[in-house]
C-alpha cells in the first residue's frame, strides 16, 4: 500500500518480498551504528518486517515503510512514524534509515520532510519527535533541516538519547 511520495522517493507498506533488501540494510554495521541493538540477523529482520506488514500494531496509520528510490526503483531504506510514550506522554517519532550508498544526497531529509508533512497534513499530528543518539550528527542535521529543535536529553531501556521535537506552529511550510 502506497503511503506518500516525494520528488525522488515513494514510501509504501513493507511486503514479505522486501525481506532481502531490509536484511541487507539491517546487517550493515555502518547503517546500524547508532541503533542500540546493532545489526540484526535475518530472523530478527523477518520478525520486524512481519510486525509492520499492516502498519504499526498499535496504530495502523503508523509504522515503518519501504523507501523506494523512484529513479532506479530500488528499495533504499525504511522510514516512517513510530509511537512512543516518553515521560508518560504519547509521542510520534519520525524515523529514517537509508542504505549507505544513498547517504549524502539529501534523501534522508527529503524522506523526513515528506513524513513530517504527511503526519501533520494528512494524519493531523500537532507534535512530532526524533530520538537520536548524541553522536549521530547526520540524524541531528536531518531533524534540524525539517524544523526540529533540541528539547532534552533522555534515557530509556535502550540507553541515552537526544529528543528533538517539532510542534505544528514551528513547522516550516510543506515542501
Amino acid at each position: 500500500m502506497f503511503i506518500l511520495e516525494t520528488s525522488r522517493l515513494s514510501l509504501r507498506r513493507l511486503v514479505p518480498s522486501d525481506l532481502d533488501d531490509l536484511f541487507a540494510l539491517y546487517r550493515d554495521p555502518d547503517v546500524r551504528r547508532y541503533f542500540p541493538e546493532g545489526t540484526l540477523t535475518r530472523e530478527q529482520t523477518r520478525e520486524e518486517l512481519e510486525w509492520f506488514l499492516n502498519g504499526h500494531p498499535q496504530n495502523a496509520q503508523l509504522g515503518l515503510w519501504a523507501t523506494i528510490h523512484k529513479e532506479t526503483g530500488r528499495f533504499i531504506g525504511r522510514c516512517g512514524l513510530l509511537p512512543y510514550v516518553i515521560d508518560g506522554q504519547p509521542e510520534v517519532e519520525i524515523a529514517y534509515s537509508l542504505a549507505k550508498e544513498f547517504w549524502g544526497r539529501g534523501l534522508g531529509t527529503e524522506a523526513a520532510q515528506g513524513i513530517r508533512d504527511y503526519a501533520i497534513g494528512t494524519l493531523g499530528y500537532r507534535r512530532l519527535i526524533c530520538l537520536i543518539d548524541r553522536d549521530n550528527q547526520a540524524s541531528i542535521q536531518v531533524a534540524s533541516k525539517i524544523g526540529m529543535h533540541f528539547e532534552k536529553e533522555g534515557e530509556d531501556e535502550q540507553g541515552p538519547y537526544l529528543l528533538y521535537s517539532l510542534a505544528v506552529g514551528d513547522a516550516p511550510e510543506p515542501a
